[in-house]
């Protein structure tokens, strides 16, 4: 694994996650969207995910798929409001740190997040356990905070 493709991943990463609400805006299938983009970015599909949200507060953690595409456009928990469909016009790595070790890799950072038609920015650190599956990285352990 080399810097190149962790950098690809954070970038696909970003980039799915403004689709989804580019999606959304356009009256689009914004469900297919981030079910696409939660199984090509997240292990669910081949193993346990823990997964704890930049924006909750009553359930913490989303350590499934369903609970995943709930916290991401809005689903049935009463507090997720659809992270994804805020929507996000622009969302820039500020600060990455890295350590590879055997078939893992974390990667932890901050990100500035854009809404669309808007001015403030909001802060997160994560923290992202990344595995190989099937040729690609997908995430094992997401954890995100607002700074």
């Amino acid at each position: 694994m080399s810097s190149n493709q962790i950098e690809h991943f954070l970038n696909s990463w970003k980039e799915g996650v403004i689709e989804i609400g580019r999606v959304y805006l356009d009256g689009g299938d914004y469900e297919k969207c981030a079910l696409q983009f939660i199984s090509s970015h997240y292990a669910f599909d081949n193993e346990e995910v823990l997964f704890k949200p930049t924006f909750t507060k009553e359930l913490i953690f989303r350590n499934s798929k369903d609970l995943a595409l709930s916290y991401f456009i809005a689903g049935d928990i009463a507090e997720d409001n659809g992270f994804a469909l805020k929507p996000w016009e622009e969302i820039s790595l500020e600060e990455l740190n890295t350590i590879e070790e055997d078939n893992c890799i974390v990667a932890m950072g901050t990100l500035n997040l854009k809404p669309v038609n808007a001015e403030k920015i909001t802060n997160i650190a994560f923290t992202f356990l990344l595995i190989g599956v099937d040729g690609s990285l997908k995430i094992k352990v997401h954890h995100s905070s607002p700074i």
